[in-house]
């Protein structure tokens, strides 16, 4: 039952580690087209490699994690680690925060001061949130799970005992993601407490009528989700299979890690042709870092062995807002998605953004949360 503080003090020796072990990396030959087609192109990794070993500094990140303040928990023999900020309003709605493969608590860095103090970003004290951001178990610095059986419903009923154990007895969940589907168990097992969800990577599925005389924005989710099961889910099936095995190598190889993690920034982001465009190489490298540093290529890649079935369709008796921006990887039409919601109390479809879409438009993201648990009881 006991919070506790968590201090973030990764020690030099394991940074001069990373930098042999990229000093030591066994290149590949270049690609054999002129595009990302066959993935990460061999110029770009290395070029994004060369700066996480002589431009890049951990240690911004590490102060910017305990200036936020970070605590730890044990729920089911597993530490649960997470960032926990509360408004200096009273009156403030708690909000749990859950971020997905492959992101990390980092994905909402740029959320956290607009979402507690947003008389300083644009609102009023009616849009005051707490905030609870936890590392899901087996990613960041969580603990890895010793056992199967940590699917995303036991996720859910875990931050339950978190956000009473926080002493919130009404409370609200966000995500995207994997951060999507463990919110969607909340709401679908009404795990106690929990008064309204929203998530940016709402999921629903097509029925045959909508196949036969799809509308426009029918037949471009259509069509993403072909490419996406044809060109961009091989990483899934990987993990979903085979996680330990893939995972030596993410373990084992920066550069490996890095051309896993990096093409998805490259392929899930609104951007003009590079991941640059979208997040910049600290906050991208910031991100990696909460893999390579605690050794979680495997461990992370484990919760789809565990749940990657959990990404169906779900009917949500709670309160739900969606936010469908624009690049999505998976994009659901409202028509579709609002069959499951009955409640379904605010849809919104910003102009810009992708899968990590409080990482990349942090203020449309903030103002998406406004506006759908403003209107939640």
């Amino acid at each position: 039952m006991t919070v506790r503080p968590f201090v973030v003090d990764i020690p030099r020796s394991a940074i001069e580690d990373l930098h042999l072990r990229i000093d030591m990396t066994r290149w590949p030959e270049k690609e054999t087209v002129d595009d990302w087609s066959q993935g990460v192109p061999l110029a770009a990794l290395q070029d994004f490699v060369a700066y996480w070993r002589h431009g890049y500094d951990w240690y911004a990140c590490q102060d910017m994690l305990n200036a936020w303040g970070m605590l730890e928990t044990e729920i089911d023999g597993v530490a649960i680690r997470f960032v926990h900020v509360r408004s200096a309003h009273e009156g403030a709605r708690p909000l749990v925060l859950t971020h997905g493969w492959p992101g990390s608590i980092l994905e909402f860095r740029r959320c956290i001061a607009p979402l507690t103090r947003p008389e300083e970003h644009g609102g009023t004290a009616a849009d005051a949130f707490h905030v609870v951001v936890p590392c899901l178990p087996g990613y960041g610095f969580s603990g890895k799970p010793a056992a199967k059986g940590w699917s995303v419903e036991k996720i859910a009923q875990a931050w339950g005992v978190l956000m009473q154990r926080l002493g919130y007895e009404r409370w609200y969940a966000q995500g995207g993601d994997w951060g999507s589907a463990v919110t969607t168990a909340i709401a679908v097992q009404q795990v106690k407490g929990c008064a309204g969800i929203h998530l940016n990577m709402p999921i629903a599925r097509p029925l045959p009528e909508d196949m036969a005389a799809p509308a426009p924005d029918e037949a471009r989710a259509l069509m993403k989700m072909q490419h996406y099961q044809d060109w961009d889910s091989g990483y899934s099936k990987e993990q979903s299979t085979r996680p330990q095995t893939v995972g030596y190598g993410l373990v084992d190889s920066p550069a490996g890690l890095a051309g896993w993690i990096y093409e998805k920034m490259w392929a899930w982001t609104d951007n003009q042709g590079r991941a640059e465009d979208a997040l910049s190489r600290d906050d991208m490298l910031d991100n990696i870092m909460l893999y390579w540093l605690t050794a979680t290529g495997a461990s992370s890649a484990r919760l789809y062995w565990e749940s990657f079935g959990s990404f169906g369709p779900k009917d949500i008796p709670l309160p739900v807002g969606a936010s469908a921006f624009p690049k999505e990887i998976i994009p659901a039409p409202r028509k579709w998605f609002e069959r499951h919601c009955p409640k379904l109390v605010h849809w919104g479809e910003p102009e810009k953004g992708g899968h990590f879409a409080a990482w990349e438009q942090p203020e449309a993201f903030v103002a998406e949360l406004r506006a759908a648990f403003g209107l939640m009881e």
